[in-house]
């Protein structure tokens, strides 16, 4: 074993069946399930309203799998929803000025810029990334707001609003295919390479991982970098798929993507994280609010049973 694997938490071996590792992956059998059987006869089966539920959630899948190497490295980040919406004004005013490549790299800047704040921010002044990003929550927010006077940025440059979710190819809408793409890389990159181990490294002990040689503060930077670009994606799926950007767009939804990157096995304090685990987070939160909205329940109601299923599936999944 390598001197920076040895720094990565392991799982203890021969201790025996742990059903808690599997607590996810159950819950979400049984929710689908239950849902199924009670909403049969409302279209919650159907292979429309399946489909419906990838393509809610493909945004927040998106952020969650960047947030799982934050996550995983012992930081947070809290603006991921503000810059989406930030970024998804960018890409409408841009792209009525300049086309649709100006636009898509206007929005991917914001992404940039926000992320080498937020990580210079934490790596070289020292402040904790829950008061860096939550101030940059503030920030993003009231800056789409101001240029935009509050109002609604319509998109009618159709290849943006194709390639950005609203196109199928063939059967598979684009929207899964971002999904997808997210998540093969982001597991590749953090089960297959050195910068993924780092990570799991920096979050594990830091300065453990400091003295063994890992570059800890060039990792945490850059995966603040990548949640911030990922967060400007997922602001342009937002507006391809609504034709429109607005500052409304990703609102509240850090609390979803940190939500599903828990629910999927990434611990709070680092050391381990779950790509794929973020990913089924994310679809479990969405088959909650799809068969929540199905059953009539006000949102008021669909947000205090959301979070009671959180909390029992954490709590539940809770380990050392």
């Amino acid at each position: 074993m390598t001197a920076l694997g040895s720094l990565i938490p392991r799982r203890p071996t021969g201790a025996g069946f742990d059903w808690r590792q599997y607590i996810l992956y159950i819950g979400f059998v049984l929710v689908f399930v239950v849902f199924a059987i009670t909403l049969g006869d409302d279209g919650f089966t159907s292979s429309n309203n399946l489909l419906n539920i990838v393509r809610q959630t493909a945004t927040i899948s998106v952020m969650a799998v960047a947030v799982t190497f934050v996550i995983g490295a012992a930081q947070i980040d809290l603006s991921v929803g503000a810059v989406a919406g930030l970024s998804s004004v960018i890409a409408a005013m841009a792209i009525d000025a300049t086309g649709l490549v100006g636009g898509v790299a206007a929005a991917l800047a914001v992404g940039v810029l926000v992320g080498c704040i937020n990580g210079a921010l934490v790596t070289f002044v020292g402040i904790p990334s829950f008061l860096v990003t939550l101030g940059m929550l503030g920030i993003a927010h009231g800056t789409a707001m101001w240029i935009t006077d509050s109002a609604p940025q319509p998109i009618v440059n159709r290849t943006f609003n194709d390639v950005f979710g609203g196109a199928d190819a063939g059967p598979i809408p684009s929207l899964v295919l971002w999904t997808l793409a997210a998540v093969v890389i982001g597991h590749i990159v953090l089960r297959r390479t050195a910068f993924g181990r780092g990570v799991l490294a920096t979050g594990g002990n830091e300065e453990a991982a400091r003295f063994s040689g890992v570059p800890t503060q060039r990792i945490t930077f850059l995966v603040m970098v990548i949640s911030a670009v990922a967060a400007a994606i997922a602001g342009m799926l937002y507006a391809g798929r609504l034709q429109s950007g607005r500052f409304q767009w990703g609102e509240g939804d850090e609390l979803s993507v940190i939500a599903a990157v828990i629910l999927g096995g990434t611990s709070l304090f680092g050391g381990r994280a779950s790509v794929v685990g973020a990913l089924l987070g994310s679809l479990m939160i969405g088959l909650i609010n799809n068969g929540l909205i199905l059953m009539g329940l006000e949102y008021s109601q669909q947000q205090i049973v959301r979070g009671v299923i959180i909390i029992l599936a954490v709590a539940l999944a809770a380990r050392d």
